[in-house]
């Protein structure tokens, strides 16, 4: 399901090549092909003043595979992606359903780009669900609505937002992301899983602030936050282990640990569960 055909049409009409976008640039990075001279631009000039995205890149993807794995060994059965971006397998349904394929998989993003390759990741396990809505993570009625035609938020979720909150601030009057994801978090039932990601100045930043006083200039906003303003989002969650560390090492595999041999990865990472 990915809503109605006047609906996705009209969206991606109104997909914008004069702009460089986040899940495009981060396609780039992933060696993706979805992406405009524009997004290509912002990328190859952020990558020349900061050369761990890429390896920042792979980290958070493979850091969403592990915690995925992870959720859905523990038992969780339903999962929202918030913020999906490209698909570039394997993708989130792919690794919960390799565990469980009933498991029902809901993705969100609010680029026009993701809705027209949305047929891409909805090819999941006949035993399950995976479905695609088009919505902003600013707007929680409508995502979580949406979502809910799906999953049964009565029941433990496991909510990803992988790379996503730093391009939200914190201000009360604006995104507010730390309220944001409050709500969220609320709307789940008990036994719900949160799962994180978000880049970081404190491992290197010389070179986050260049990254991300370019961002700003291309209209993006960008918010790399320290420790304590990670560990924040999980304020009244049970944090798992091995807690609230750089991304590469929470429950690392050996190609993850190849990734760590390569440099710094200036990103955090965490898995919390609602108690």
């Amino acid at each position: 399901m990915t809503g109605s055909e006047p609906e996705q049409a009209s969206a991606i009409s109104r997909i914008d090549t004069s702009r460089p976008h986040p899940a495009r640039v981060y396609d780039w990075w992933l060696g993706g092909k979805d992406n405009y001279p524009v997004d290509e631009e912002l990328a190859r000039r952020i990558l020349a003043v900061d050369g761990t995205v890429l390896r920042g890149a792979r980290a958070n993807r493979r850091f969403m595979q592990r915690a995925v794995r992870a959720a859905a060994e523990a038992g969780i059965r339903q999962f929202l992606d918030i913020g999906t971006g490209i698909p570039t397998e394997p993708n989130l349904h792919q690794v919960a359903q390799g565990v469980a394929p009933e498991a029902k998989v809901v993705y969100a993003d609010n680029d026009p780009i993701v809705l027209r390759h949305a047929e891409a990741l909805l090819h999941g396990s006949a035993e399950g669900s995976t479905v695609y809505v088009h919505a902003d993570v600013r707007d929680i009625d409508t995502l979580l609505h949406r979502a809910a035609d799906t999953l049964d938020l009565a029941r433990p979720v496991a909510l990803s937002l992988v790379a996503l909150t730093h391009y939200l601030g914190d201000d009360p009057a604006g995104d507010d992301v730390y309220g944001l994801l409050g709500k969220y978090v609320a709307a789940l039932a008990p036994g719900s899983w949160l799962i994180l990601s978000q880049v970081t100045p404190d491992l290197n930043p010389e070179s986050i602030e260049k990254a991300a006083e370019n961002f700003r200039r291309s209209g993006t906003p960008f918010h790399p936050r320290p420790l304590a303003g990670f560990a924040r989002f999980f304020e009244g969650l049970e944090i798992l282990g091995p807690g609230v560390i750089p991304v590469s090492g929470w429950r690392p595999e050996p190609q993850d640990v190849a990734v760590q041999a390569e440099g710094i990865v200036p990103v955090y990472a965490g898995v919390a569960r609602k108690p």
